[in-house]
């Protein structure tokens, strides 16, 4: 099991909706808070609650994250990833995103039904990619898998769907390990040496 939950420098975990994505990145932050006092972990939530079941949600995730990994702190960052990691990423310091797909959303579906800026969309995922080369510390991102399902009907949605799977190898790409959830099964699918 120790192996199971080393810390990578950048590791990626990704799962379809309950698979226990959260829940490893939370037993990854607190295995690295266990490792030193010296060190710290900070979370980046990128939800927003645009409705009551969604304010409930959040609220139960706070709570229970609280009692899982006490020494964890959340930041709330539904847009600027990039400089939030930027801005929390030092050495000692575990950084976990959770999760692209929801910060993807807030992008692509805009809850002020705005029009999504795809050209500052393009700058914030360049500035993603190096804001995870440049951590100073180990970092975790979490991401739903929802492209291994029938193909959506409409249109947006099929874009969506293209946009996360582009966003997820982009991702995948900048990290040493990626990881697959399944039932809470962690499945290594990349590695890479230290």
């Amino acid at each position: 099991m120790a192996e199971l939950l080393s810390v990578a420098h950048a590791e990626l975990i990704l799962g379809g909706q309950k698979s226990g994505k959260s829940r490893r990145a939370e037993l990854l932050a607190q295995r690295w808070l266990a490792q030193s006092p010296a060190h710290e972990a900070v979370l980046i939530a990128t939800a927003l609650a645009h409705d009551d079941e969604m304010r409930e949600r959040i609220a139960r995730h706070r709570a229970d994250r609280a009692l899982r990994v006490p020494g964890m702190r959340t930041v709330e960052e539904p847009r600027h990833l990039s400089a939030t990691i930027t801005a929390h990423s030092r050495p000692g310091t575990l950084v976990v995103v959770d999760c692209l797909t929801l910060w993807l959303t807030q992008w692509l579906m805009p809850a002020d039904d705005g029009v999504p800026d795809a050209q500052a969309l393009q700058q914030e995922l360049l500035a993603l990619s190096t804001a995870i080369a440049g951590c100073g510390g180990p970092i975790v991102l979490v991401s739903n898998e929802i492209g291994l399902g029938v193909i959506p009907l409409g249109r947006d949605v099929r874009r969506f769907v293209d946009a996360l799977g582009n966003l997820n190898q982009s991702v995948a790409q900048a990290c040493a390990r990626v990881t697959l959830m399944a039932a809470g099964c962690p499945l290594t699918v990349k590695e890479m040496a230290a």
